[in-house]
Protein backbone atom coordinates (compact mmCIF):
# COMPACT_ATOMS: atom_id res chain seq x y z
CA UNK A 1 0.00 0.00 0.00
CA UNK A 2 1.00 3.56 -0.59
CA UNK A 3 2.45 5.29 2.45
CA UNK A 4 0.37 8.19 3.77
CA UNK A 5 1.72 11.70 3.50
CA UNK A 6 1.53 12.02 7.29
CA UNK A 7 1.25 9.37 10.04
CA UNK A 8 -1.10 10.14 12.89
CA UNK A 9 -0.03 9.76 16.52
CA UNK A 10 -1.03 6.26 17.60
CA UNK A 11 -0.59 4.82 14.09
CA UNK A 12 0.48 1.19 13.89
CA UNK A 13 3.46 1.00 11.55
CA UNK A 14 6.43 -1.05 10.52
CA UNK A 15 9.70 0.79 11.11
CA UNK A 16 13.29 0.09 10.09
CA UNK A 17 15.28 0.17 13.33
CA UNK A 18 18.65 1.78 13.89
CA UNK A 19 19.83 -1.04 16.20
CA UNK A 20 19.57 -3.96 13.76
CA UNK A 21 18.32 -2.49 10.48
CA UNK A 22 15.24 -4.74 10.44
CA UNK A 23 11.58 -3.83 9.98
CA UNK A 24 9.89 -4.04 13.38
CA UNK A 25 6.30 -3.42 14.50
CA UNK A 26 6.04 -0.01 16.12
CA UNK A 27 3.66 2.70 17.27
CA UNK A 28 3.95 6.42 16.52
CA UNK A 29 4.16 8.07 19.94
CA UNK A 30 4.84 11.66 18.87
CA UNK A 31 5.88 13.74 15.90
CA UNK A 32 7.47 17.09 15.18
CA UNK A 33 7.40 19.18 12.02
CA UNK A 34 10.72 19.80 10.28
CA UNK A 35 9.55 21.58 7.12
CA UNK A 36 6.66 22.45 4.79
CA UNK A 37 3.05 23.33 5.72
CA UNK A 38 2.35 24.89 9.11
CA UNK A 39 3.85 23.97 12.45
CA UNK A 40 2.06 21.24 14.38
CA UNK A 41 3.20 18.58 16.82
CA UNK A 42 -0.08 16.68 16.86
CA UNK A 43 -3.35 16.79 15.02
CA UNK A 44 -3.65 18.09 11.47
CA UNK A 45 -2.39 21.45 10.37
CA UNK A 46 -3.24 23.49 7.28
CA UNK A 47 -2.01 21.88 4.12
CA UNK A 48 -1.11 18.67 5.96
CA UNK A 49 -2.48 16.37 3.29
CA UNK A 50 -1.74 18.68 0.43
CA UNK A 51 0.59 16.29 -1.40
CA UNK A 52 4.23 16.90 -2.28
CA UNK A 53 3.83 20.65 -2.71
CA UNK A 54 3.31 22.40 0.60
CA UNK A 55 2.79 19.18 2.58
CA UNK A 56 4.43 19.29 6.02
CA UNK A 57 7.42 17.06 6.71
CA UNK A 58 7.72 15.30 10.05
CA UNK A 59 10.10 13.37 12.22
CA UNK A 60 8.33 10.61 14.14
CA UNK A 61 9.05 9.29 17.62
CA UNK A 62 8.33 5.56 17.62
CA UNK A 63 8.14 2.82 20.22
CA UNK A 64 9.09 -0.69 19.06
CA UNK A 65 6.40 -2.94 20.49
CA UNK A 66 8.70 -5.92 21.02
CA UNK A 67 11.37 -3.94 22.88
CA UNK A 68 11.98 -1.83 25.96
CA UNK A 69 11.36 1.93 25.86
CA UNK A 70 15.09 2.56 25.93
CA UNK A 71 15.17 1.80 22.19
CA UNK A 72 12.48 4.38 21.29
CA UNK A 73 13.82 6.87 18.75
CA UNK A 74 13.12 9.67 16.28
CA UNK A 75 12.97 8.45 12.67
CA UNK A 76 12.39 9.93 9.23
CA UNK A 77 9.17 9.36 7.30
CA UNK A 78 11.02 7.13 4.82
CA UNK A 79 11.72 4.50 7.50
CA UNK A 80 8.01 3.95 8.16
CA UNK A 81 5.54 1.84 6.23
CA UNK A 82 1.83 1.28 6.94
CA UNK A 83 0.34 -1.91 8.36
CA UNK A 84 -2.89 -2.90 6.68
CA UNK A 85 -3.20 -6.70 6.60
CA UNK A 86 -5.54 -8.15 9.25
CA UNK A 87 -2.88 -10.64 10.41
CA UNK A 88 -0.29 -7.92 10.98
CA UNK A 89 -2.82 -5.71 12.75
CA UNK A 90 -3.73 -8.58 15.09
CA UNK A 91 -0.03 -9.08 15.83
CA UNK A 92 0.32 -5.40 16.68
CA UNK A 93 -2.70 -5.52 18.98
CA UNK A 94 -1.31 -8.55 20.82
CA UNK A 95 2.09 -6.88 21.28
CA UNK A 96 0.46 -3.71 22.63
CA UNK A 97 -1.35 -5.66 25.38
CA UNK A 98 0.92 -5.69 28.49
CA UNK A 99 -1.00 -8.56 30.09
CA UNK A 100 -0.50 -11.06 27.27
CA UNK A 101 1.55 -14.04 28.39
CA UNK A 102 2.28 -16.20 25.37
CA UNK A 103 2.69 -19.87 26.42
CA UNK A 104 4.68 -20.60 23.28
CA UNK A 105 7.00 -17.65 23.73
CA UNK A 106 7.40 -18.20 27.46
CA UNK A 107 7.82 -21.96 27.40
CA UNK A 108 4.61 -22.56 29.40
CA UNK A 109 3.85 -25.83 27.63
CA UNK A 110 3.38 -29.25 29.16
CA UNK A 111 5.39 -32.36 28.24
CA UNK A 112 3.06 -33.05 25.28
CA UNK A 113 3.53 -29.57 23.88
CA UNK A 114 0.03 -28.51 24.89
CA UNK A 115 -0.68 -25.12 26.39
CA UNK A 116 -0.67 -25.11 30.18
CA UNK A 117 -3.25 -23.15 32.12
CA UNK A 118 -1.63 -19.93 33.32
CA UNK A 119 -2.40 -20.02 37.03
CA UNK A 120 -1.59 -17.11 39.33
CA UNK A 121 1.32 -19.07 40.86
CA UNK A 122 2.67 -20.08 37.44
CA UNK A 123 2.53 -16.51 36.18
CA UNK A 124 4.24 -15.27 39.36
CA UNK A 125 7.07 -17.75 38.85
CA UNK A 126 7.32 -16.79 35.15
CA UNK A 127 7.48 -13.10 36.09
CA UNK A 128 10.21 -13.78 38.66
CA UNK A 129 12.34 -15.95 36.37
CA UNK A 130 11.97 -13.74 33.30
CA UNK A 131 12.04 -10.42 35.19
CA UNK A 132 8.65 -9.36 33.83
CA UNK A 133 7.22 -6.12 35.19
CA UNK A 134 3.59 -6.27 36.36
CA UNK A 135 0.96 -5.18 33.85
CA UNK A 136 -0.76 -1.88 34.54
CA UNK A 137 -4.08 -3.62 35.15
CA UNK A 138 -2.45 -5.75 37.88
CA UNK A 139 -1.64 -2.64 39.93
CA UNK A 140 -3.88 -0.97 42.51
CA UNK A 141 -6.12 1.87 41.22
CA UNK A 142 -3.81 4.51 42.73
CA UNK A 143 -0.73 2.81 41.24
CA UNK A 144 -2.49 2.57 37.85
CA UNK A 145 -3.15 6.32 37.87
CA UNK A 146 0.45 7.11 38.83
CA UNK A 147 1.81 4.71 36.22
CA UNK A 148 -0.28 6.20 33.42
CA UNK A 149 0.69 9.73 34.47
CA UNK A 150 4.33 8.63 34.44
CA UNK A 151 4.00 7.06 30.99
CA UNK A 152 2.35 10.17 29.56
CA UNK A 153 4.94 12.54 31.00
CA UNK A 154 7.96 10.47 30.03
CA UNK A 155 6.81 8.95 26.74
CA UNK A 156 9.18 11.07 24.65
CA UNK A 157 12.87 11.07 25.50
CA UNK A 158 14.07 14.68 25.76
CA UNK A 159 17.89 14.46 25.91
CA UNK A 160 19.21 12.19 23.16
CA UNK A 161 22.89 12.02 24.04
CA UNK A 162 25.43 12.99 26.71
CA UNK A 163 29.20 13.28 26.95
CA UNK A 164 30.72 12.14 30.23
CA UNK A 165 34.50 11.92 30.42
CA UNK A 166 35.83 9.98 27.44
CA UNK A 167 32.43 8.44 26.70
CA UNK A 168 29.60 9.62 24.46
CA UNK A 169 26.40 7.85 25.51
CA UNK A 170 23.01 7.52 23.86
CA UNK A 171 20.37 8.07 26.51
CA UNK A 172 17.51 5.67 27.23
CA UNK A 173 14.73 7.62 28.94
CA UNK A 174 13.26 11.02 29.72
CA UNK A 175 14.84 13.02 32.57
CA UNK A 176 13.38 16.20 34.15
CA UNK A 177 16.30 18.58 33.68
CA UNK A 178 15.70 22.31 34.31
CA UNK A 179 13.79 24.00 31.51
CA UNK A 180 16.83 25.62 29.88
CA UNK A 181 18.43 22.17 29.42
CA UNK A 182 15.36 19.95 29.06
CA UNK A 183 15.13 20.08 25.25
CA UNK A 184 18.85 19.98 24.40
CA UNK A 185 19.82 17.26 21.94
CA UNK A 186 23.11 16.66 23.78
CA UNK A 187 24.43 17.64 27.21
CA UNK A 188 28.05 17.75 28.34
CA UNK A 189 28.93 16.68 31.90
CA UNK A 190 32.00 17.36 33.98
CA UNK A 191 32.81 13.83 35.08
CA UNK A 192 34.13 15.03 38.45
CA UNK A 193 31.62 17.59 39.77
CA UNK A 194 28.76 16.49 37.43
CA UNK A 195 27.92 20.02 36.32
CA UNK A 196 26.10 19.84 32.97
CA UNK A 197 26.26 22.32 30.10
CA UNK A 198 25.15 22.90 26.52
CA UNK A 199 28.41 22.83 24.57
CA UNK A 200 31.81 21.20 24.35
CA UNK A 201 33.41 24.65 24.39
CA UNK A 202 31.79 25.47 27.72
CA UNK A 203 32.88 22.10 29.11
CA UNK A 204 36.51 22.67 28.08
CA UNK A 205 36.52 26.07 29.81
CA UNK A 206 34.95 24.53 32.89
CA UNK A 207 37.53 21.72 33.05
CA UNK A 208 40.35 24.26 33.16
CA UNK A 209 38.80 25.84 36.25
CA UNK A 210 37.23 22.84 38.01
CA UNK A 211 39.44 21.63 40.85
CA UNK A 212 37.41 18.50 41.63
CA UNK A 213 38.98 15.18 40.69
CA UNK A 214 36.76 12.95 42.79
CA UNK A 215 33.22 12.93 44.20
CA UNK A 216 32.54 15.03 47.30
CA UNK A 217 32.10 13.29 50.62
CA UNK A 218 34.16 10.61 52.34
CA UNK A 219 36.12 7.82 50.66
CA UNK A 220 34.97 4.72 52.52
CA UNK A 221 36.57 2.01 50.41
CA UNK A 222 39.56 1.73 48.10
CA UNK A 223 40.94 -1.36 46.39
CA UNK A 224 44.71 -1.76 46.11
CA UNK A 225 44.60 -3.14 42.57
CA UNK A 226 42.14 -3.81 39.72
CA UNK A 227 39.52 -6.31 40.96
CA UNK A 228 40.04 -8.85 38.14
CA UNK A 229 42.47 -9.28 35.21
CA UNK A 230 39.86 -7.85 32.81
CA UNK A 231 39.70 -4.55 34.75
CA UNK A 232 42.32 -1.86 34.10
CA UNK A 233 42.00 0.27 37.24
CA UNK A 234 41.40 -0.05 40.98
CA UNK A 235 38.06 1.15 42.31
CA UNK A 236 36.95 3.32 45.21
CA UNK A 237 33.64 4.06 46.92
CA UNK A 238 32.55 7.45 48.28
CA UNK A 239 29.72 8.23 50.69
CA UNK A 240 28.03 11.52 49.78
CA UNK A 241 25.45 13.20 52.02
CA UNK A 242 22.49 14.48 49.99
CA UNK A 243 21.97 17.26 52.55
CA UNK A 244 25.57 18.54 52.44
CA UNK A 245 26.32 18.08 48.72
CA UNK A 246 22.87 18.75 47.35
CA UNK A 247 23.81 20.02 43.88
CA UNK A 248 26.11 17.06 43.17
CA UNK A 249 23.46 14.56 44.26
CA UNK A 250 20.74 16.29 42.23
CA UNK A 251 22.94 16.16 39.13
CA UNK A 252 23.67 12.50 39.81
CA UNK A 253 19.93 11.75 40.02
CA UNK A 254 19.16 13.64 36.79
CA UNK A 255 22.01 11.83 35.06
CA UNK A 256 20.82 8.44 36.29
CA UNK A 257 17.22 9.09 35.20
CA UNK A 258 18.48 9.17 31.59
CA UNK A 259 19.13 5.44 32.03
CA UNK A 260 16.35 4.46 34.47
CA UNK A 261 12.67 4.35 33.50
CA UNK A 262 11.21 4.63 37.00
CA UNK A 263 12.93 6.99 39.38
CA UNK A 264 11.14 9.51 41.60
CA UNK A 265 13.82 11.27 43.65
CA UNK A 266 15.47 14.08 41.66
CA UNK A 267 15.65 17.24 43.73
CA UNK A 268 14.64 16.16 47.27
CA UNK A 269 17.94 14.44 47.99
CA UNK A 270 18.51 15.62 51.57
CA UNK A 271 17.17 12.43 53.14
CA UNK A 272 19.45 10.05 51.27
CA UNK A 273 23.02 8.83 51.34
CA UNK A 274 24.66 8.32 47.96
CA UNK A 275 27.37 5.70 47.55
CA UNK A 276 29.34 6.56 44.41
CA UNK A 277 31.52 3.88 42.81
CA UNK A 278 34.55 5.15 40.87
CA UNK A 279 37.53 3.84 38.93
CA UNK A 280 40.83 5.45 39.91
CA UNK A 281 43.64 6.38 37.52
CA UNK A 282 46.33 9.05 37.26
CA UNK A 283 43.77 11.68 36.19
CA UNK A 284 41.32 11.18 39.03
CA UNK A 285 38.25 9.20 40.07
CA UNK A 286 35.80 8.41 37.27
CA UNK A 287 32.14 7.72 38.12
CA UNK A 288 31.12 4.13 37.35
CA UNK A 289 27.73 4.03 39.08
CA UNK A 290 26.09 4.49 42.46
CA UNK A 291 23.38 3.39 44.81
CA UNK A 292 21.36 5.57 47.14
CA UNK A 293 20.02 4.69 50.55
CA UNK A 294 17.34 6.37 52.64
CA UNK A 295 18.81 7.69 55.87
CA UNK A 296 15.93 6.38 57.97
CA UNK A 297 14.01 3.61 56.21
CA UNK A 298 11.03 2.40 58.21
CA UNK A 299 10.61 -0.53 55.81
CA UNK A 300 14.21 -1.71 56.24
CA UNK A 301 15.35 -0.89 52.72
CA UNK A 302 19.13 -0.91 52.35
CA UNK A 303 19.03 0.51 48.81
CA UNK A 304 16.70 3.01 47.15
CA UNK A 305 18.13 3.36 43.64
CA UNK A 306 20.99 1.70 41.77
CA UNK A 307 22.68 2.41 38.46
CA UNK A 308 25.78 1.31 36.60
CA UNK A 309 26.47 3.68 33.71
CA UNK A 310 26.20 1.97 30.30
CA UNK A 311 29.91 2.52 29.63
CA UNK A 312 30.76 0.32 32.62
CA UNK A 313 28.07 -2.35 32.38
CA UNK A 314 28.81 -6.07 31.98
CA UNK A 315 31.92 -5.74 34.15
CA UNK A 316 30.48 -6.96 37.44
CA UNK A 317 30.00 -3.49 38.92
CA UNK A 318 26.23 -3.84 39.37
CA UNK A 319 26.65 -6.85 41.64
CA UNK A 320 29.53 -5.07 43.42
CA UNK A 321 27.20 -2.16 44.27
CA UNK A 322 24.62 -4.63 45.55
CA UNK A 323 27.24 -6.49 47.57
CA UNK A 324 28.43 -3.23 49.13
CA UNK A 325 24.89 -2.35 50.23
CA UNK A 326 24.73 -5.68 52.07
CA UNK A 327 28.18 -5.15 53.62
CA UNK A 328 26.84 -1.91 55.12
CA UNK A 329 23.78 -3.80 56.41
CA UNK A 330 26.08 -6.32 58.10
CA UNK A 331 27.94 -3.49 59.82
CA UNK A 332 24.57 -2.13 60.97
CA UNK A 333 23.58 -5.55 62.29
CA UNK A 334 20.47 -5.61 60.09
CA UNK A 335 18.99 -7.56 57.21
CA UNK A 336 18.12 -5.50 54.15
CA UNK A 337 16.25 -5.52 50.89
CA UNK A 338 16.10 -3.11 47.94
CA UNK A 339 13.24 -0.68 47.56
CA UNK A 340 10.68 -1.69 44.95
CA UNK A 341 10.02 -1.44 42.09
CA UNK A 342 13.40 -2.39 40.69
CA UNK A 343 14.29 -1.56 37.10
CA UNK A 344 14.45 -4.51 34.70
CA UNK A 345 18.25 -4.50 34.74
CA UNK A 346 18.29 -3.94 38.50
CA UNK A 347 16.12 -7.00 39.06
CA UNK A 348 18.39 -9.10 36.83
CA UNK A 349 21.43 -7.98 38.85
CA UNK A 350 19.75 -8.75 42.18
CA UNK A 351 18.56 -12.18 41.10
CA UNK A 352 22.06 -12.99 39.89
CA UNK A 353 23.68 -11.66 43.07
CA UNK A 354 21.33 -13.52 45.44
CA UNK A 355 21.75 -16.73 43.46
CA UNK A 356 25.55 -16.58 43.43
CA UNK A 357 25.86 -15.73 47.14
CA UNK A 358 23.42 -18.43 48.26
CA UNK A 359 24.86 -21.14 46.02
CA UNK A 360 28.37 -20.34 47.26
CA UNK A 361 27.32 -20.67 50.91
CA UNK A 362 25.34 -23.87 50.31
CA UNK A 363 28.35 -25.36 48.53
CA UNK A 364 30.80 -24.38 51.29
CA UNK A 365 28.57 -25.55 54.16
CA UNK A 366 27.27 -28.66 52.34
CA UNK A 367 23.63 -28.28 53.31
CA UNK A 368 24.17 -27.67 57.02
CA UNK A 369 22.54 -24.22 56.92
CA UNK A 370 18.90 -23.26 57.34
CA UNK A 371 17.14 -20.26 55.79
CA UNK A 372 17.59 -18.12 58.90
CA UNK A 373 21.30 -19.01 58.94
CA UNK A 374 21.62 -17.86 55.34
CA UNK A 375 19.91 -14.59 56.22
CA UNK A 376 22.21 -14.00 59.20
CA UNK A 377 25.36 -14.67 57.16
CA UNK A 378 24.37 -12.58 54.14
CA UNK A 379 22.06 -9.85 55.56
CA UNK A 380 19.61 -10.83 52.79
CA UNK A 381 15.95 -10.74 53.82
CA UNK A 382 14.35 -14.17 54.35
CA UNK A 383 11.64 -13.49 51.75
CA UNK A 384 14.28 -12.75 49.10
CA UNK A 385 16.15 -15.93 49.99
CA UNK A 386 12.98 -18.03 49.73
CA UNK A 387 12.00 -16.57 46.34
CA UNK A 388 15.50 -17.08 44.95
CA UNK A 389 15.71 -20.70 46.11
CA UNK A 390 12.21 -21.35 44.73
CA UNK A 391 13.34 -20.30 41.25
CA UNK A 392 16.23 -22.78 41.60
CA UNK A 393 13.91 -25.54 42.90
CA UNK A 394 16.06 -25.81 46.04
CA UNK A 395 13.28 -25.35 48.58
CA UNK A 396 10.10 -27.18 49.54
CA UNK A 397 7.10 -26.15 51.60
CA UNK A 398 6.46 -28.85 54.21
CA UNK A 399 4.08 -28.73 57.19
CA UNK A 400 3.79 -24.97 57.15
CA UNK A 401 7.43 -24.10 56.71
CA UNK A 402 10.06 -23.82 53.98
CA UNK A 403 12.65 -26.60 53.98
CA UNK A 404 15.90 -26.58 52.00
CA UNK A 405 16.12 -29.44 49.51
CA UNK A 406 19.73 -29.52 48.32
CA UNK A 407 22.48 -32.01 47.57
CA UNK A 408 26.11 -31.30 46.65
CA UNK A 409 25.46 -32.65 43.15
CA UNK A 410 22.51 -30.29 42.57
CA UNK A 411 24.52 -27.31 43.86
CA UNK A 412 27.44 -28.14 41.55
CA UNK A 413 25.04 -28.40 38.58
CA UNK A 414 23.73 -24.90 39.30
CA UNK A 415 27.24 -23.55 39.82
CA UNK A 416 28.23 -24.58 36.30
CA UNK A 417 26.16 -21.59 35.17
CA UNK A 418 27.94 -19.18 37.53
CA UNK A 419 31.68 -18.58 37.64
CA UNK A 420 32.11 -17.41 41.20
CA UNK A 421 35.88 -17.09 40.84
CA UNK A 422 35.42 -14.24 38.34
CA UNK A 423 33.32 -12.11 40.69
CA UNK A 424 34.38 -8.57 41.59
CA UNK A 425 34.85 -9.03 45.33
CA UNK A 426 34.89 -6.64 48.29
CA UNK A 427 37.47 -6.97 51.04
CA UNK A 428 35.27 -6.12 54.02
CA UNK A 429 38.34 -5.33 56.15
CA UNK A 430 39.02 -2.30 53.93
CA UNK A 431 35.62 -0.67 54.49
CA UNK A 432 36.14 2.54 56.49
CA UNK A 433 32.58 3.20 57.67
CA UNK A 434 30.50 3.38 60.82
CA UNK A 435 26.68 3.18 61.00
CA UNK A 436 24.90 6.52 61.22
CA UNK A 437 22.64 7.37 64.13
CA UNK A 438 19.00 7.89 63.22
CA UNK A 439 17.93 11.52 63.47
CA UNK A 440 14.31 10.92 62.43
CA UNK A 441 13.98 13.67 59.80
CA UNK A 442 10.75 14.20 57.95
CA UNK A 443 10.64 11.68 55.14
CA UNK A 444 10.45 13.07 51.60
CA UNK A 445 10.64 10.86 48.57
Amino acid sequence: PQAPAVYEIGSQVSCKTSFDGQQRPAEVVHRRQIGGGSSSSSGKGPGENGGANGAPQYMYYVHYLEYNKRLDEWVEHSRLSPITSPAELRKHDSLKSPSVLSPRASGLLDSDGKERKVTRNLKRRYDEIHHTAPAVEDLTPVEQTLEREHEEKTKVKNIQMIELGKYELDTWYYSPFPEEYASAFKLFFCEYCLKYMHSKKTLVKHMHKCEARKPPGKEIYSSLRPPTPKHKNPFAMFEVDGAKDKRYCQSLCLLSKLFLDHKTCFYDVEHFWFYVLTERDSCGYHVVGYFSKEKNSVEGFNLACILTLPSYQRKGYGKLLIAFSYELSKLEGKVGTPERPLSDLGLVSYRSYWTRVLLGLLRDHRGSLGIEDLSTLTAIRVEDIVQTLQTLNLIKYYKGQHILSVTPKVIEEHLKTYRLSQEVKIDSSRINWQPHKNVNPKKTK
